[in-house]
């Protein structure tokens, strides 16, 4: 039987509910998982990378979504030849 990991430190279940309510443009908007992380003490530069972030995803799922769409109905797309599986964010930030 495999043994339990410890539980995850409260900053980081924060940032990944932070990070995947604003991905999937949760109406709270994460505000307060931002109130949460700013208590525990973490940088206001990681929570804005990890919002930068997950924009950056929601943002790239959209397009993808659109270019889907407009391929299957006949639309004129376009499309980029070898288009990686995530793209750095606009200030360079990996998201992968």
């Amino acid at each position: 039987m495999r043994e339990s990991s410890p539980p995850l430190h409260s900053s980081i279940v924060a940032l990944a509910s932070l990070a995947a309510g604003i991905a999937a443009k949760h109406p709270s908007m994460g505000l307060c998982q931002v109130q949460r992380l700013r208590s525990l003490g973490v940088s206001e530069d990681h929570i804005n990378t990890v919002v930068e972030i997950a924009r950056h995803i929601r943002d790239e799922a959209a397009q993808k979504l659109d270019t889907a769409f407009d391929e299957q109905f006949g639309v004129e797309a376009v499309v980029v030849a070898g288009e990686a599986c995530c793209t750095p964010t606009a200030s360079g930030q990996a998201c992968c």
